[in-house]
């Protein structure tokens, strides 16, 4: 039985001697293997642990040698074995999350001196070959090199299958737990599906060139809000994003150009770390209030289909504030968290959609709504121009919670 994996053995002795281990894990084959000789006719049971550089392997003695297993965090491929002697620490990393289940279910039983049922190896040593499943990127760009009868190796890191025609993702890439950039791109995928969210380690995600008509809920509320840092989702057939998009907050690229956008997420000035986003040749007829929030370093909006601005503004004041009004506005001004599990989910969506007023407080359906033009260079540092006529302005959406708000900024929309 063996496992492929990255391995540290760690002495414990070191603190003591003032001395660091150097903290990296290197390529390993680990395998559970036994010996028998005569003046034992029991076999022992010994784990076996084989490097590139070292192919014999260096093997420890199983049989009521282990101290104690630490496995929280086997579901992402890591676990240490702790033995008696030597006094050591084996620290497992980047390994499939099943196959070391099972193989520290395996030492367990070998550890109490039980009958292990399933194929034990011999002392011997390992081929190069079997370090070759160490692979961390693999690039293929044509459909005769797509593999079809064999898995993509666990430890990739770095997997891209463009011009593949592809018509949906491979169900096998969302098992490559230690993926950490995954390339889509100039395929015919339509839709995403949500356990590309369960990729714990996904820094980026290029989906350029596809079908995609949107972006789902389920994927803006995975695990991808802690570790997604780039977006691509160029060339596609998107025309807006959930609101939810904006609880991906590690994200620092984004890249939306040639879609059918027509408005931002509302509350895209929450994406405090984007950098660069760009979003030329889509329809977008004005920016949400809240794109003023952004602090960018490259902008690019041309090609888009802004509106003309309007003279007038839209009031829809509500005198006396409704309850559900009232009660909305204390709800997302002082903080407090819900959840379908506590209010209904139509009313989660409407305070998810609440607009933003200029003074900082928030609006559900009793606003003045009026249009003015941002210089983009107030957000972006880098901007490229939005027309052929050289202009970095483009209008933008403001909302005033009340009558003194809005008189107080009519300086701004003039």
């Amino acid at each position: 039985m063996k496992l492929h994996c990255e391995m540290e053995v760690v002495s414990r002795h070191l603190p003591a001697l003032g001395l660091r281990n150097r903290g990296k894990g290197v390529r390993a084959v680990l395998s559970l293997c036994q010996q028998t000789s005569r003046s034992q006719p029991r076999a022992r049971a010994f784990l076996l642990i084989s490097t590139l550089k070292d192919k014999l392997g260096t093997r420890y003695e199983l049989r009521e040698n282990i101290e104690q297993f630490f496995t929280k965090f086997v579901d992402e491929g890591k676990a240490t074995v702790r033995l008696k002697e030597p006094p050591v620490d084996i620290c497992l990393s980047k390994a499939n999350s099943s196959s070391l289940k099972g193989f520290l279910s395996a030492v367990r039983l070998a550890h109490r001196g039980c009958n292990v049922d399933t194929s034990v190896s011999t002392l011997t040593a390992v081929k190069t070959s079997e370090f070759e499943n160490f692979k961390t990127k693999m690039v293929i760009t044509s459909k005769k090199d797509y593999p079809l009868s064999k898995n993509f190796p666990y430890s990739l890191e770095h997997l891209q299958t463009s011009y593949c025609g592809l018509v949906r993702v491979d169900m096998r890439m969302l098992c490559l737990k230690n993926l950490r950039k995954l390339d889509l791109s100039h395929n015919h995928i339509k839709k995403l599906p949500a356990t590309i969210g369960d990729l714990i380690h996904l820094q980026e995600l290029n989906l350029n060139d596809n079908h995609l008509e949107s972006f789902s809920v389920a994927l803006c509320q995975s695990t991808l809000q802690k570790s997604l840092r780039s977006l691509d989702l160029s060339k596609n057939k998107i025309k807006a994003l959930p609101v939810q998009f904006c609880q991906l907050q590690e994200l620092t690229n984004l890249k939306l150009d040639d879609n059918e956008l027509i408005r931002f997420p509302c509350k895209i000035g929450q994406l405090v770390n984007l950098r660069f986003l760009s979003a030329a040749r889509n329809k977008l007829p004005f920016l949400p209030s809240e794109f003023r929030n952004l602090s960018l370093e490259y902008l690019d909006l041309f090609g888009n289909t802004f509106e003309q601005l309007e003279v007038l503004p839209v009031i829809k004041l509500q005198v006396p504030l409704t309850l559900l009004e009232s009660s909305a506005r204390n709800i997302l001004y002082n903080r407090i968290p819900y959840g379908s599990h506590i209010i209904p989910f139509h009313l989660c969506q409407d305070l998810d959609t609440a607009k933003t007023c200029v003074c900082g407080r928030f609006c559900l359906n009793s606003f003045i709504q009026g249009t003015t033009t941002m210089n983009l260079h107030s957000v972006a540092h880098t901007v490229v121009l939005v027309d052929n006529m050289g202009g970095t302005e483009a209008p933008i959406m403001s909302y005033f919670c009340s009558l003194g708000c809005y008189v107080n900024s009519s300086d701004m929309l003039k």
